[in-house]
């Protein structure tokens, strides 16, 4: 067929046949699956997938022989977790042998503190310790991010190994199926709460709600920091359970004082929780809340009053036949506390109330009946209201110190007031005046160490720049504020940041080699400048993993930093974590940039444990990476 008979048959289709050619219609085009838009476009792609699913399933086997119990269970639960999406069952067994072996490891790790409290005991007559982190929990909440159901299992097998462990040492430890004290969470509640709350960190509400609800049906401090952790992401859910807690609580005959001011935190003070006892002693609790994005309504505010009402109106008995928490004294001290609240909020019940105080007003003590107490506006305060000067409180008692000491433990408590109000300098002059060298010294250096932690969160690299080359920091300290510097300042200032990491990196080798800090220290160094220069990081690397073989307890992933104050009758201890001192954060990057060669550098390592989280955090890199 010549040129022009094919234009002509083409055209005799198109105005001939067109009604056959609509009813034709043309071929869908086939939508291609993921796997193979990722090997259109590498590949290499699904080979370094199947390669990472084999480093997982043998990393999964040989950590059945592990020496570390913990390690064994939380290898094998991490990957359950990588699995999961993959081979649903495989991840299951997986997750299965993990909670059996964490709680092998769980009855090592109690053995040996039971042992160690009971030397410390026949040594001292008494005991300091502090107990060694469970795995349990990281098992459960990796399970049940993935699974309700088997997260429920868990949750149970754990509630009832709480109990057999509380009645082979016959410790009255609250359970599940003993009556629970007022206001106070249960063993089991407190699982589930601390469960729910790290599933919504990861985002899931959702799942958190489905988890928390069988525990907030009574007041307690765990219930409600759940709630006012729900209530920045989905505040109506928030407020309806919170609503359903109200209405349980002013049912409840043992609902006292305590009560109200526990539910008082969820409107005003979200994250600081105040009780008083019967003798007028306060403790309270203090939990970094976020702030809610939604201001609370007007019918949760009002329900609140008449709650709060109900029940601090409730006929006293006598005091021998008072068994509130709060007692007279402490009912006295939370009317005291609300009150303004009432007045401003919901003026027709402030007279019944002012009548109820002026009756309990003969069993208050004096420092409350004064006002001079400084809980009664602790977090309520006004913003026109002016803050009273907390620093000039504690200097105002040094004419009635008695001794050097007393003195010295004023100086302390206005050191620290002057922290908190972000004054180094005058907690630094303070500090200056502590007559104990020791104590003094342990000041200044406790002092630097937060404020080198608020000024990382605020980043202000100036600041810590200045900290790390002038405070009274420990190695691993000043290499915390040099790189964090360092990764404030790299689109900034590229110049300034290098420096940095210079000085980081002449830090860390002041680190003797035997201490697990020297190698924390070259990780931090190398994670921030893998930003910079990838060929020196390699060349680099190798370095690393022979001082950490020269170590038996480096991990790999403690990158928590801790610095502490004890002074006479005064402890205070503060932490802070940078993902720059773990293994996965540097693994993560060079698997995407060599796979092959990251994974032979992570086999160098002698130690289980960093060659455990260096291996997973180069399969995860390779199974999360978005295509």
């Amino acid at each position: 067929m010549n040129w022009s008979l094919r234009v002509g048959a083409i055209v005799l289709c198109v105005s001939l046949s067109g009604s056959l050619c609509a009813q034709t219609p043309a071929p869908k085009q086939r939508k291609q699956s993921p796997a193979a838009v990722r090997t259109a476009a590498d590949p290499l792609a699904e080979t370094r997938r199947a390669n990472a699913i084999s480093l997982i399933n043998s990393l999964a086997d040989d950590a059945r022989g592990f020496h570390d119990a913990q390690l064994r269970a939380r290898v094998q639960a991490r990957a359950a977790d990588a699995l999961w999406d993959i081979d649903k069952e495989r991840a299951k067994t997986l997750f299965r042998r993990a909670w059996d072996a964490a709680e092998a490891a769980d009855r090592e790790a109690q053995r040996r503190e039971d042992a160690e409290r009971e030397r410390q005991m026949n040594e001292h007559g008494s005991f300091v310790m502090s107990g060694s982190p469970r795995v349990r929990p990281e098992v459960l909440r990796l399970a049940a991010k993935r699974d309700r159901a088997l997260g429920e299992e868990f949750l149970k097998n754990l509630d009832e190994a709480k109990k057999q462990e509380a009645d082979a040492t016959q410790t009255p430890t609250p359970n599940a199926d003993a009556p629970p004290a007022t206001n106070e969470a249960t063993a089991a509640e407190t699982h589930r709460l601390r469960l729910a709350r790290e599933l919504l960190e990861t985002g899931d509400a959702e799942r958190a709600k489905q988890f928390a609800l069988p525990a907030l049906n009574r007041v307690t401090v765990p219930a409600l920091q759940f709630l006012s952790a729900l209530r920045t992401s989905v505040p109506m859910d928030a407020d309806s359970l919170y609503s359903n807690l109200l209405a349980r609580a002013v049912s409840d005959p043992a609902s006292d004082a305590n009560t109200v001011s526990l539910l008082s935190s969820y409107l005003f003070t979200p994250g600081l929780f105040i009780t008083v006892d019967h003798g007028g002693g306060w403790s309270s609790q203090s939990d970094r809340a976020p702030a809610s994005s939604t201001e609370m309504p007007a019918d949760v505010r009002t329900s609140f009053f008449n709650v709060a009402a109900q029940v601090l109106l409730r006929p006293l008995p006598p005091p021998d036949q008072d068994h509130t928490t709060s007692g007279r004294v402490g009912t006295y001290v939370i009317i005291a506390r609300l009150l303004p609240l009432f007045e401003q909020y919901a003026a027709d019940k402030a007279p019944l109330l002012r009548t109820q105080l002026a009756a309990l007003t003969p069993d208050a003590p004096d420092n409350w009946r004064t006002g001079r107490e400084a809980m009664l506006t602790e977090g309520l305060r006004s913003a026109n209201e002016p803050a009273r000067d907390a620093v000039q409180d504690a200097l105002d008692r040094l004419p009635q110190a008695k001794n050097s000491d007393e003195r010295d433990q004023i100086y302390v408590v206005a050191a620290f007031a002057a922290q908190r109000k972000n004054d180094l300098p005058r907690a630094h002059d303070l500090a200056e005046k502590i007559s104990d060298a020791d104590l003094r010294r342990q000041l200044r250096a406790y002092l630097d160490f937060v404020a080198v932690m608020r000024a990382a969160d605020k980043k202000d690299a100036n600041e810590l720049l200045r900290l790390a080359a002038d405070g009274e920091l420990t190695h691993i300290q000043r290499v915390f504020a040099y790189t964090q510097a360092a990764r404030i300042l790299l689109k900034t200032d590229r110049a300034r940041a290098l420096d940095a990491l210079d000085n980081a990196g002449k830090e860390a080798q002041r680190i003797d080699g035997t201490d697990p800090d020297r190698a924390r220290a070259m990780l931090a160094v190398l994670t921030q400048t893998y930003e910079f220069d990838h060929t020196r990081v390699w060349e680099q690397l190798p370095e690393l993993v022979k001082t950490a073989n020269a170590l038996d307890d480096f991990t790999g992933e403690d990158g928590r930093l801790i610095g502490q104050f004890r002074g006479k009758g005064f402890v205070s201890i503060n932490s802070t974590t940078s993902d720059s001192f773990d293994l996965t954060g540097i693994f993560t990057q060079l698997a995407r940039e060599d796979m092959n060669r990251a994974v032979e550098i992570a086999r160098t390592f002698n130690g289980e444990a960093p060659r455990a989280t260096a291996t997973l955090a180069i399969a995860r890199a390779v199974l999360d990476r978005k295509q």
